[in-house]
């Protein structure tokens, strides 16, 4: 297996799509399913075996919550 290169990206979606992927994601967690998506030009699939948390940042500026999904690529 081919070892895939570090990303490191954030992309913004208008509030639609952020909601339709939401969705899509709460869908498959429920079903118990592998989640996709496309992500600025890659396709990622999630397995249903990934972990999930919510973090929380607070700057002087800004505060920030993150929903993370976490896997081994196993």
């Amino acid at each position: 297996m081919t070892k895939k290169p570090e990303r490191d990206v954030e992309k913004n979606y208008p509030l639609p799509a952020f909601i339709d992927k939401l969705r899509r994601l709460a869908d498959a967690l429920e079903t118990g399913a592998r989640f996709e998506i496309q992500i600025a030009g890659e396709r990622i699939s999630v397995p249903a075996r990934a972990t999930f948390s919510i973090e929380h940042e607070r700057g002087e500026d800004e505060e920030e919550v993150e929903f993370q999904i976490k896997w081994s690529p196993k």
